[in-house]
């Protein structure tokens, strides 16, 4: 499954780009309008984070360099690279996006599903293992771009909340297994629970593309999800309400109530 997602996206980009150089007529004189470009990107400044202000720029770069070669009499074969280059640079920027999504009220949360995964050591993991702590569930693999951009970013998260009942899972669709992942997981140092998926979890859980993450609540309920690169900011807020939420019911779970009689038990 992981192998088509891949060549999905390998194969729709190679056909947009010889659909491109078709269009193309090396012999006739054209300039990029780089001027008007640059004048349009300034207009959108205004309404642009600063993040998304220094990615704007940077595909501009690109895409302006890249219309500059092919405005020169270069072979096939530089522009086809050119232009693959642009692309996946655009892509990237298109994917590093914030996707904002809000916590779902308690009422509107379905139970995620259990799995029995293995990690490194062989051990099982399941997910009703960490029930009582939030967890954030995140499906990557190691030839995702945007997978990697996450990486340090639950690296923290788990450093900083690990003691506040959160985990992080990560749950890797790379297909050659361990021997790809494990000198992976050692050479970014990730500090959390990694196991090897399969396609029936992602198809359980609707894992089409990657990276997927989702926030678990502390009764096993799937609180949040976010397809593509979770911005770290929304991600944070999200946890912290939800380690908020968990302090809550555990201790409303604690607090004594009174009987009809009027004695007092603990619930």
């Amino acid at each position: 499954m992981a192998n088509n997602m891949e060549a999905n996206s390998r194969l729709n980009i190679s056909r947009w780009v010889d659909d491109c150089l078709a269009g193309l007529n090396p012999t006739s004189e054209w300039h990029p309008d780089t001027t008007k470009a640059l004048a349009q990107l300034r207009s959108k400044r205004g309404v642009r984070s600063g993040r998304a202000r220094r990615w704007t720029w940077i595909a501009a770069g690109a895409a302006a360099a890249c219309m500059g070669f092919m405005a020169l009499p270069v072979s096939g074969v530089l522009a086809h690279r050119c232009l693959e280059c642009s692309v996946a640079i655009l892509q990237s920027f298109s994917a590093l996006r914030p996707v904002q999504t809000a916590v779902k009220p308690v009422d509107a949360r379905k139970i995620a599903p259990d799995f029995d995964l293995r990690d490194a050591s062989g051990k099982s993991i399941r997910l009703s293992d960490f029930k009582g702590r939030v967890v954030l569930l995140n499906f990557w693999a190691t030839w995702c771009g945007g997978c990697k951009v996450e990486i340090p970013e639950l690296i923290e998260f788990q450093n900083k909340y690990k003691h506040r009942g959160f985990e992080v899972i990560g749950v890797s669709n790379d297909q050659d297994g361990w021997k790809i992942v494990k000198p992976f997981v050692e050479e970014k140092r990730i500090n959390y629970t990694v196991v090897l998926g399969d396609d029936k979890i992602c198809k359980r859980y609707g894992v089409e593309a990657m990276p997927v993450t989702l926030l678990i609540d502390n009764r096993g309920r799937i609180a949040a999800s976010h397809q593509g690169v979770l911005d770290k900011e929304a991600g944070e807020d999200e946890i912290k309400m939800l380690i908020q939420e968990s302090s809550k019911n555990s201790a409303d779970e604690a607090r004594p109530t009174a009987t009809a009689s009027g004695s007092i038990v603990s619930e």
